[in-house]
């Protein structure tokens, strides 16, 4: 059977997509070409992976936002990138939080696109694992 073997890109519309490229550029550090940014899978930290997941149509997960998506980034630094985020005039959601899998951070960017940072931690094996 044909299957699905990762995700190829992420694609979305925004009213000025120039000014909004050198955004992301500027403020995320992404390397953006005409056609966008491409990541290399080796870039990635070895614990860190893409999710895919589906959320059900009245979520709050996506607020303040109201795009039907939600984009998430992997960050070698989330609390120094939030920073950055804020100076360069994103608004931060919430608070970050930390689970035993990574620290999350959220923000809205210029035209109102919620975006997700995760910065995975290195699992720690413990005896029986």
């Amino acid at each position: 059977m044909a299957k699905v073997l990762g995700v190829g890109g992420v694609f979305f519309k925004a009213n000025d997509p120039t000014t909004l490229s050198k955004w992301y550029a500027k403020t995320l550090g992404i390397r953006m070409s005409a056609y966008g940014a491409t990541f290399s899978p080796g870039n990635m930290p070895e614990e860190g992976y893409t999710a895919f997941s589906i959320f059900n149509k009245d979520t709050e997960y996506f607020k303040p936002s109201e795009q039907t998506y939600m984009i998430n980034f992997v960050v070698d630094d989330l609390f120094a990138m939030l920073l950055n985020i804020e100076k360069a005039g994103g608004k931060i959601c919430g608070k970050p939080e930390e689970y035993d899998y990574g620290k999350f951070g959220w923000f809205l960017d210029p035209e109102g696109n919620k975006v997700e940072l995760w910065q995975p931690i290195k699992a720690t094996l413990t005896d029986d694992g």
